[in-house]
């Protein structure tokens, strides 16, 4: 028993099932609730004076806000992202043309290859990536980042997210535009080098009607 025991405790770590939430700590409580609502889609399980929880799906809350009246920009070390799943690139777009609807425009978009991908900055500066998936199958998505291609370009390739629109409407084969091109060797340098503009905050996101 005991032996069997010891086997078990030096076997791989069991993995968890998903992740379950992400929890944003904040000087500015309500722009970025206003913010998360409008980004995801989401509505308030519960809130109060200190911390808020939202919700989108079956989960209990996804996002939790918690209110440090004196906290400023991050700086430095941290996580970087935080990436939201979309299950085609038709459903990508259009979550793209809602957020700008309402103001909230990427600050990144590229191809990595593996996932089609638009990046985002919080009122606070932090960053979310949505995505879709390039390839069909795990298998297959393993098997292209120990390519040559991903090797020599980890990175990825930018797009202009108003010309990706303008192909998916015209009927062009999604396989197709998820299809990265090959632009030879980049390295992070060239993300480290681009320019972010300051984040903003706003009390509210509702629809802007053109």
């Amino acid at each position: 028993m005991a032996n069997e025991q010891r086997n078990i405790l030096t076997e791989k770590v069991i993995s968890p099932l998903t992740i379950a939430h992400v929890v944003l700590k904040t000087g500015k409580p309500k722009p970025m609730v206003a913010y998360y609502k409008a980004f995801l889609g989401a509505h308030i399980q519960y809130e109060n004076e200190t911390i808020c929880f939202l919700a989108y799906d079956e989960e209990h809350h996804r996002i939790a806000i918690i209110n440090f009246p004196t906290l400023g920009p991050k700086q430095g070390a941290g996580l970087d992202h935080v990436a939201f799943t979309f299950d085609s690139l038709q459903d990508l777009v259009l979550a793209y043309k809602q957020r700008k609807t309402r103001g909230i425009v990427p600050i990144w978009c590229v191809n990595h290859g593996i996932t089609t991908s638009m990046y985002y900055q919080d009122p606070d500066g932090n960053k979310i990536e949505t995505q879709v998936q390039n390839f069909d199958t795990v298998e297959e998505a393993n098997a292209y980042m120990t390519s040559t291609d991903f090797t020599e370009n980890p990175i990825g390739v930018d797009f202009d997210p108003e010309e990706l629109v303008k192909r998916l409407e015209s009927g062009e084969d999604e396989r197709d535009i998820k299809k990265k091109p090959n632009i030879g060797p980049r390295s992070i340098e060239s993300v480290k080098s681009r320019v972010v503009p300051p984040p903003f905050a706003k009390d509210s996101y509702e629809p802007i009607y053109l």
